[in-house]
């Protein structure tokens, strides 16, 4: 072999090392990039309630670029449909996502896509309603200190008449983990000191399916008979009110998320109360965990400072925040405070003078 010829074979081999090192070395990088990509899918169950696209969606999403600049946020809405919920679950999974953020529709049946998350290594922050199956992390309200604030607000306001007349309760969604808790809740201050008239589930949390149930109630019961109804959250409240007009009724009526609408009820007194539970400080702890899960992270003890067990028996760290009741003589200390709604957005002309007897203008 000439010189020459050795000379090039050593050059030509030089030549590929050097273009393999640079190839494993962009190997590496890529792999590397890939790893620490923070990819988050945020599934909420419906936009009839008008928190999740008001409120939860944007402060999620604002708190996880806050914390990882360059994350990738998929955004899925059920439309109240958990079949859709589950399709959604895979498309996330085929997407990449590395952490889920999921309000479940359905905590139950959505328990094989949380299965099928696990198995493909992607980690699952229950958010507001506790999912099944091996959930990574959970953060809520305490919804039986829902339940429990709502009965004692109710009895509150029946004053002697607890004992003359009887209740109707509207508990929500039979598939909904909470609405079970908001009712053990609510059970545990009323039983024993007012009558339970009619007690309904509410599937889907539809005012339309509450209202007929309250009309079905006074129908049953007679309007003299009913002294006050227990309603789980403000949807409900809507429709249960508009029965209540209807028939000319006017009785202590109680709700739940502090919507704009139920506020305005509150100050006319149609509604009684609703208990606020500020989206914000539970948002910024989902958005927090799912990036900590999303970087490798394991989840720090100030994040999850309780343990809860869900429906399928799994062990889930957890963060309980405190709700809040709101009636006629806090809305400013509370719902205004908390940057929920403006004095302006609540006082409109319909509501003005009840604003200024409440002190609101």
């Amino acid at each position: 072999m000439t010189r020459t010829l050795r000379g090039a074979i050593a050059l030509a081999g030089a030549t590929a090392l050097c273009l393999g090192a640079v190839a494993t070395s962009g190997a590496t990088q890529s792999a590397s990039a890939a790893q620490g990509e923070v990819r988050i899918g945020l599934l909420l169950p419906e936009s009839k309630t008008t928190r999740y696209e008001k409120f939860d969606r944007p402060y999620i999403e604002a708190k996880i670029k806050e914390l990882a600049p360059d994350a990738q946020i998929d955004y899925y809405n059920a439309a109240e449909s958990a079949t859709t919920q589950q399709q959604q679950v895979n498309t996330a999974l085929a997407k990449g996502d590395k952490v889920l953020i999921l309000d479940a529709v359905d905590a139950k049946s959505i328990q094989s896509s949380v299965e099928k998350a696990r198995d493909a290594g992607v980690k699952v922050v229950a958010y507001d309603r506790l999912a099944q199956g091996p959930v990574d992390a959970y953060v809520s309200y305490d919804n039986r200190k829902v339940g429990e604030l709502q009965g004692k607000a109710l009895l509150d306001a029946l004053g002697d008449k607890a004992g003359s007349g009887q209740i109707v309760m509207h508990n929500g969604s039979p598939t909904d983990p909470n609405a079970a808790e908001f009712k053990a809740g609510a059970h545990s201050v009323l039983d024993g000191k007012v009558k339970i008239g009619k007690e309904y589930d509410t599937p889907n949390w539809d005012p339309n399916n509450a209202n007929q149930q309250m009309s079905g109630a006074i129908s049953a019961l007679g309007k003299d008979k009913i002294v006050g109804v227990y309603s789980a959250n403000d949807g409900l409240a809507a429709g249960i009110s508009t029965a209540l007009k209807a028939a000319g009724m006017n009785v202590p009526l109680t709700g739940q998320d502090a919507q704009l609408d139920a506020i305005q009820r509150i100050l006319l007194g149609t509604q009684t109360i609703t208990v606020e539970k500020p989206y914000k400080p539970e948002a910024d702890i989902a958005a927090t965990m799912a990036v900590n899960l999303a970087e490798g992270k394991d989840l720090p003890a100030d994040l999850t400072p309780t343990t809860v067990t869900s429906g399928s028996g799994e062990k889930v760290p957890a963060n309980l925040l405190t709700p809040v009741v709101v009636d006629k003589t806090n809305i400013k200390d509370t719902v205004v405070k908390d940057g929920l709604y403006t004095v302006q957005e609540i006082c409109t002309p319909t509501y003005a003078a009840a604003c200024k007897e409440a002190g609101l203008q």
